[in-house]
């Protein structure tokens, strides 16, 4: 008797996103897309975000890496590897490695720093690939309709509890109501310096603005106690964002609106959080 066939696991369907599933198994994925709509709008709002990554820095594709660039993927290359089971934006490896490349590519371009020392140059880079992380994600995550978020606002506290737990520090999520968002709920994503948060609120005319959360290595901390990565703008990004960083851990508001809204929205934030 023939054994059934088994129905694919979401590490397969991330797989058959990124071309890298074993030809034996693409009869069974093609037949759950086929046979259910969920698995099929899983994958094809994973196909969507990945290229909505790539149209991002697409450019960045069909240039060689510099080779300052090779020598830092290659001293991290260990610590990815330990990481790589939970270092999964919906089968979007090939985006984060974008992302990386885009922060560092684009150091040049900075904004809104002002000029530093030659030990705060060194320290710089931690913080623009910080900011650069949170302009991705909102690009990646805020036109989703059906899944925008892991964890819903309904379940508010499973969610603190969640990301807290798995970013090793106390969160809270801000009230930005009196400026007419809410919370549309939460996800977990990757860092360099360990997980990160990004919270999801949204207006009565359906804008969204990202609330982005992470720990920063120890000099990009040391550089905040020294005042040099204060409540900052900056446009150098996918979307503008106002950062700041608070006891080693880096905040950053991230929407589509005008410099003075988005100023609003980033000083509640921080008020709420401080």
């Amino acid at each position: 008797m023939n054994r059934p066939t088994l129905p694919p696991t979401d590490d397969e369907l991330h797989a058959w996103v990124d071309g890298q599933l074993p030809p034996e198994r693409h009869e069974a994925v093609e037949e759950a897309l086929t046979r259910d709509p969920a698995v099929a709008a899983r994958v094809t709002a994973w196909h969507a975000q990945r290229d909505a990554l790539r149209r991002l820095h697409g450019g960045l594709l069909d240039e060689l890496p510099p080779t300052p660039l090779m020598g830092v993927l290659e001293r991290h290359q260990t610590k990815a590897g330990r990481s790589a089971p939970w270092l999964r934006w919906g089968g979007m490896a090939a985006g984060l490695l974008i992302a990386f490349a885009a922060g560092w590519l684009g150091s040049a371009q900075w904004s809104g720093t002002p000029r530093a020392s030659s030990a705060s140059l060194a320290r710089a880079p931690a913080v623009r690939e910080f900011v650069r992380d949170a302009s991705v994600a909102h690009v990646v995550y805020t036109p989703e309709k059906r899944h925008p978020v892991e964890v819903a606002a309904a379940e508010q506290q499973h969610l603190l509890q969640w990301l807290s737990k798995r970013l090793d520090h106390p969160l809270k999520v801000p009230d930005l109501s009196s400026l007419g968002y809410t919370l549309v709920g939460g996800r977990l994503l990757p860092g360099e310096a360990g997980a990160r948060a990004q919270f999801m609120f949204e207006d009565a005319a359906g804008e969204r603005i990202t609330l982005y959360i992470g720990s920063l290595d120890a000099q990009a901390a040391g550089a905040a106690a020294s005042g040099e990565t204060a409540f900052r703008f900056t446009s150098d990004g996918a979307v503008p964002s106002f950062y700041w960083i608070d006891r080693g851990f880096g905040y950053a508001v991230a929407g589509r609106l005008p410099r003075d809204a988005l100023l609003r929205l980033a000083t509640l934030a921080y008020r709420e959080l401080s």
